[in-house]
């Protein structure tokens, strides 16, 4: 494990245990024995430059660390920490020290812009100001500020560098961007409806489609007029928005205490009527608005919760090009798909879970006992050579072995899991005020992992959870688990910390506890919050209206449009034309029953249109499982969505009335 030092050429490289610390084979009762205060009393070898120096460790400050936590309590994590610090000695003769750039002035900010498909304001394209227009039509107001704020920054930055191409003034663009909210708003349909001045000056009076509400009428206020229980997550509402209203309320200033962070409480999403939409829901293309949509937002509640959020620079090292341990996911799932093609997660991954929910998992000390390291690592070259082979003996791995390599396997990527850019914003969630406020800044994290990273986590996340589910025999509980995984995620050799040595033990009680909340709301972090999406349907609505209006749109776009017009009309069937009010088309096109008309009534529901169709005696039928087929939103003001079984058909057709509905297997 390496750590670095934000100290101009000072490394971090590893956390040594005071004294003599026990060999890499030896056995789990030894480890177990292990003096806490030993742990706790170590130090990490700090290299300036070509000179090396031992610094001890502080002492346990009660008063600068989480109230919950004290020494006792954080035993399993120091416990990781020296078998981490083992395995890595074990396995590697010379650390190799990655150092992650400092950007320059302005350089953050340029690429947050870019990250938030915003890049093209500062660019000499006319058309490609005006999609972002469209695009900032659509922000809400603590959204607006978080982008105004880093346009100013680039804007200040470029007039420095004395750039030659053309610096657009901040007022402009803003200015701009209340114009296109202007127009978008006068074509919009009766049912608009006033929002409120904005706090900037910048930003005139518009007007916002009702049917999309995002909560940032400053008359209306959250607590007045939307009850909600200490446990319930509001996701109609911007998270930046909710914190803003409560900010100077007297509710607000009560959750400035601080919570007691051994209860977590029970967190629920109020019924939606036009449905939950998970990760995995949308098509590819609103997808992008959805990542775009997140990070503003995520930035938004940082700021206005005072909290540092920044992302790193992605570091460029070499990796290997095959093999297992050390290989980008990337290149993991190229690998495994040509085996396995649709794999969304490395079969490595998943063989090691397997392989450890075979031998049960009521074993006392699953992943808290390391296997023997000596045979870890042999077990790691094995694998190498022989897994793809399919000659590898798994019928002499041990349990703990499994488990260990597993943790390997996570702490070898190349890049962390929670990813470089990231991985910082994902621990100073720990200095976001309250629990509500944590769990919503993981929720939009979640939604800004790259695929791959996403799909590998959930699948850890869930595995970790079945542990916990035997807690009653393998002792391992939420806070033990958490404790045990938490340096396995968090600790990467490429970012470090200014004070390390002072604030270790809060940021390492502060990561346990992430790690706790992304266990114990996992179901909830797979959700895209309901004012995302309806603000992915307003960009739509905005840039279908802009295209009618274009005269002068480019011809591969004319062309677009006209052949899925033609298209839609030949797919069409006769009796479409003739649908009366309150009936809707569905379409099946997998089963026997082609299509059918269905009369939408208060009560129905998604799951009650795909269970009428699958009654349908047929082969086809039979061969298709209730759970593999759903019915799909195509079209209209969304690209595509999955319907979750308790959508209210009605309520979502008077949100979505121009959409297609089509019964469908889910695209894996």
């Amino acid at each position: 494990m390496n750590w670095l030092s934000a100290s101009p050429g000072v490394v971090l490289t590893a956390y040594h245990p005071s004294g003599n610390s026990a060999v890499a084979g030896s056995n789990a009762k030894e480890s177990e024995e292990t003096s806490p205060s030993s742990r706790r009393s170590g130090q990490y070898t700090m290299n300036h430059e070509n000179s090396k120096k031992s610094t001890e460790r502080p002492q346990f400050d009660r008063s600068s660390s989480q109230d919950s936590v004290d020494e006792l309590s954080m035993d399993d994590y120091w416990k990781e920490l020296e078998n981490i610090h083992e395995t890595s000695e074990n396995n590697h003769k010379e650390q190799e020290v990655v150092v992650v750039k400092e950007p320059d002035e302005g350089e953050l900010e340029e690429e947050w812009l870019k990250e938030a498909g915003l890049s093209n304001l500062f660019s000499e394209s006319t058309g490609d100001s005006l999609d972002s227009m469209v695009f900032l039509s659509t922000l809400t107001r603590t959204q607006t500020a978080a982008v105004q704020k880093r346009v100013e920054t680039v804007s200040q930055t470029l007039r420095k560098k004395n750039k030659p191409y053309h610096v657009p003034d901040v007022r402009d663009i803003f200015r701009q961007q209340s114009d296109s909210k202007e127009k978008v708003s006068d074509e919009s349909e009766p049912s608009s409806v006033t929002a409120r001045e904005n706090k900037n000056e910048a930003q005139d009076e518009v007007k916002d489609d009702s049917d999309f509400s995002l909560g940032i009428s400053e008359k209306t206020s959250l607590l007045e007029d939307v009850p909600v229980s200490e446990t319930d997550i509001n996701l109609e509402i911007s998270f930046a928005e909710q914190a803003a209203n409560l900010k100077d309320s007297s509710i607000g200033k009560m959750c400035k205490g601080k919570e007691d962070d051994t209860l977590l409480p029970n967190f629920r999403l109020p019924k939606d009527k036009t449905g939950t939409t998970k990760i995995g829901d949308l098509a590819p293309q609103d997808m992008k608005k959805v990542y775009s949509l997140a990070l503003i937002e995520l930035t938004a509640l940082y700021d206005l919760l005072g909290t540092e959020f920044k992302q790193q620079k992605a570091i460029k090292i070499k990796t290997k090009d095959s093999g297992l341990f050390g290989v980008p996911l990337s290149v993991l799932l190229e690998q495994d798909q040509k085996k396995v093609p649709g794999t969304r997660i490395p079969l490595i991954f998943h063989k090691l879970i397997s392989q450890i929910e075979e031998a049960r998992l009521d074993t006392e000390g699953l992943l808290r006992i390391p296997g023997v390291a000596a045979r870890v690592k042999s077990l790691c070259q094995e694998l190498e050579a022989k897994f793809y082979e399919g000659t590898f003996n798994w019928e002499s791995v041990k349990q703990h072995d499994a488990a260990s390599l597993l943790k390997l396997f996570i702490r070898e990527l190349p890049q962390p899991l929670l990813t470089v850019e990231y991985l910082k914003a994902f621990q100073h969630v720990q200095n976001l005020p309250t629990k509500k406020h944590q769990l919503q800044a993981l929720n939009l994290l979640v939604l800004l992992l790259p695929e791959a990273n996403r799909d590998t986590l959930k699948i850890l996340l869930e595995f970790l959870q079945r542990v916990i589910d035997h807690r009653d025999k393998n002792k391992m509980t939420l806070n033990n688990v958490a404790m045990v995984m938490a340096p396995n995620l968090f600790t990467f050799h490429g970012l470090g910390s200014k004070t390390i040595e002072q604030s270790e033990f809060v940021m390492a009680a502060g990561t346990a506890n992430v790690m706790r909340f992304m266990i114990k709301y996992q179901k909830l972090l797979w959700t895209i919050p309901k004012f995302i999406v309806n603000q992915v349907r307003k960009q739509n609505t905005a840039c279908q209206k802009k295209e009618k209006k274009d005269k002068a749109m480019k011809k591969l776009l004319k062309k677009m449009a006209y052949d899925k017009e033609k298209h839609e009309k030949q797919d069409k069937s006769p009796n479409d034309a003739d649908v009366p009010q309150g009936v809707i088309r569905v379409h099946a096109p997998q089963l026997s029953k082609v299509s059918m008309a269905i009369q939408l009534t208060e009560e129905l529901k998604a799951s009650d249109i795909v269970a009428r169709f699958l009654s349908q005696k047929s082969g086809v039928v039979q061969a298709l499982k209730k759970e593999e087929v759903f019915l799909y939103e195509i079209g209209g003001n969304i690209g595509e969505r999955c319907l979750d079984d308790d959508t209210y058909m009605k309520d979502l057709y008077q949100l979505n009335p121009n959409a297609e509905w089509v019964i469908k297997c889910k695209h894996s």
